[in-house]
Order: structure tokens, then C-alpha cells, then sequence
């Protein structure tokens, strides 16, 4: 993290002085308003890191307006029409989704697939993507998983006949659900399965009704690893979700600085900082926009 502080300092220090030292010319470097809109996704996560950008580039000089809490249907449109400049989006999104692809399963080849497509149909930029992996994920009480030694969705496959398994009733349908980890992986012989609501999950795991569910890797109670435990995928079942900045080529062209300063941000984002910064709105009750300042003021 220090040194993602001090490569922070030395991006945002290089923009600020290209900026300063710019007399003339096109673009960010005429002494113009630099105005941009930075828009969100509905949902804590998006929104939090949405705000994170949107300091960044405000610290950078830049005029931002912001139009966050965007439906996930619609925000692709919002920013292709112009609408918004800037969001952070999903690899995994963007592939499946938007797109139409065939899940992939490597990191780097998602991105390049989607960076490359995007710039094509869209004239929209995916900047550097996070270590943040908001994807489909498995999480076992920690109890279940101390008493059989689970660590792994291939340990669960073998031990499945001891576990009760949670499902929201679609996940034993999908091809990301029970089906596709069932090619993967072999046979869920659950002990039992009953379908709970998505919101019941993590209680009826704590009150030992269940011992499995199915879960999204930053989800804000994985915070609480003295009760569960995220799964690790080890044979890479699902297509990776990692965070990234998109941004309109034509904005993009007109303050490539853009690049450097949301890039930087990227840099200091793994899934476990993710995790806590949604915990600390979804769990602690405070405002996203407080969130996004005091993690912003720690690495700027």
C-alpha cells in the first residue's frame, strides 16, 4: 500500500505539472475548464469507488458532476449516449453482459477482449483493471470449514455430503450455478438443500441452518472471517469480474490525464479492500460518499 501511495503521488504530481506547464495548444493543455461526469452503478460497491474517481479527479483539477445510482440495465446506454463520461465497470460484465460473449476464465485475456471490443463498437476505453474481483463465489460457515478442513470449492465437492447448502433456488440452475460447477468440479451430494431469499443468506449460514451458500466475492459480511469463509475457486470455474474505469474516447482524447490519475486508483484496489470499504456502508452505516473520502485522503 505505501508504495501504491507514493506511486499515486508521483502520477498526480506529473499531471498537475504537465498541466501547469501547458500555455497553449488543444484539450486539457488550453487552460480550459476541465469538465467531466463520473456516474455509478445502483449499488454500494460501484457507488463507493465511482466517488473515489471522482476526488481523484477533482484533486487533479478536473469539474466534476456526478450521476451516480444508475440502473445496471441502462448504464451502458448512459454512457455511450453521452450521458455520463466515466464509471467503473465489470471485465466479466462487460464480456457476458453487454457484449455476448463466451465466459472466459483468464484475467488478462477478459480484459484485452473487452478493451479491444469496447474501443471498436463503443469508442470507450477500459483503463487499467483492479485486482478487485467482484465475481460469483461459494462461502462456508468457518465452523464447517475448521471441522473438515475446507478451504477450496474442490474440498466442498468432496465433502458436500456433510453440508447443507443454502441456494436461492436459480443458482442450482444456471450454467454459473450448480450446473457448471457440477462440470467442473464433479457431483454436489448435499446432505440437504433448501432455498432461502438472497438476504437470508448469511443468517441462516450464522444460526446453523445451513453451511454453504453462494455469495459474491466483496460482498460486506465476508468481512466477518470469524463466522465464514469465501471458497476459493481452484479450478477456475468462474470468469474473473475485475474493476476498471471506462471512458469515453472522446473524453479520453481530449484530457488523456485521465488515464494516469483514475489508473493509479486502480492500482490500489485488491478484493479485500473492496470487501471492507463495502462493510463499512453496508455493515457500520455510514454514507458511501464519507467512505470514498477518508479511503481517497489514505492514498492520495
Amino acid at each position: 500500500m505505501k508504495n501504491c501511495r507514493r506511486l499515486f503521488a508521483v502520477m498526480i504530481a506529473v499531471v498537475m505539472a504537465l498541466s501547469l506547464a501547458a500555455c497553449g495548444g488543444s484539450g486539457s493543455s488550453s487552460g480550459e475548464d476541465k469538465n467531466v461526469i463520473v456516474g455509478s452503478k445502483d449499488f454500494t460497491e460501484n457507488e463507493i469507488v465511482a466517488e473515489i474517481y471522482a476526488l481523484a479527479l477533482e484533486d487533479a483539477g478536473f469539474t466534476v458532476e456526478r450521476k451516480m445510482n444508475i440502473a445496471g440495465s441502462v448504464v451502458h446506454t448512459s454512457i455511450t449516449n453521452g450521458e455520463i463520461d466515466i464509471y467503473p465497470e465489470y471485465t466479466g460484465t462487460g464480456l457476458i453482459t453487454i457484449l455476448q460473449m463466451e465466459a472466459l476464465t483468464d484475467q488478462d485475456e477478459v480484459y484485452n477482449t473487452v478493451k479491444e471490443a469496447y474501443n471498436e463498437k463503443f469508442n470507450i476505453t477500459w483503463l487499467d483493471y483492479a485486482e478487485a474481483n467482484d465475481g460469483q463465489g461459494l462461502f462456508i460457515a468457518k465452523r464447517a470449514s475448521d471441522e473438515y478442513g475446507i478451504s477450496k470449492i474442490s474440498d466442498l465437492q468432496a465433502n458436500a455430503d456433510k453440508l447443507r447448502f443454502a441456494s436461492q433456488g436459480e443458482f442450482d440452475e444456471r450454467d454459473d450455478g450448480i450446473p457448471g460447477l457440477t462440470k467442473v468440479y464433479g457431483p454436489f451430494t448435499w446432505k440437504s438443500s433448501k432455498i432461502y431469499d438472497n438476504g437470508l443468506k448469511w443468517e441462516v449460514v450464522d444460526s446453523n441452518e445451513a453451511d454453504v451458500a453462494p455469495a459474491y466475492t466483496t460482498e460486506a459480511r465476508l468481512t466477518e472471517t470469524d463466522k465464514f469463509v469465501l471458497l476459493e475457486d481452484d479450478k477456475h470455474m468462474w470468469p474473473p469480474y475485475n474493476l476498471a474505469p471506462i471512458v469515453r474516447n472522446e473524453v479520453l482524447e481530449q484530457y488523456p490525464e485521465i488515464a494516469e490519475v483514475l489508473n493509479a486508483v486502480s492500482a490500489t484496489l485488491d478484493t479485500e479492500t473492496v470487501t471492507q470499504l463495502n462493510a463499512k456502508v453496508d455493515i457500520d452505516g455510514e454514507e458511501y460518499e464519507d467512505v470514498a473520502l477518508e479511503y481517497w485522503e489514505s492514498i492520495k
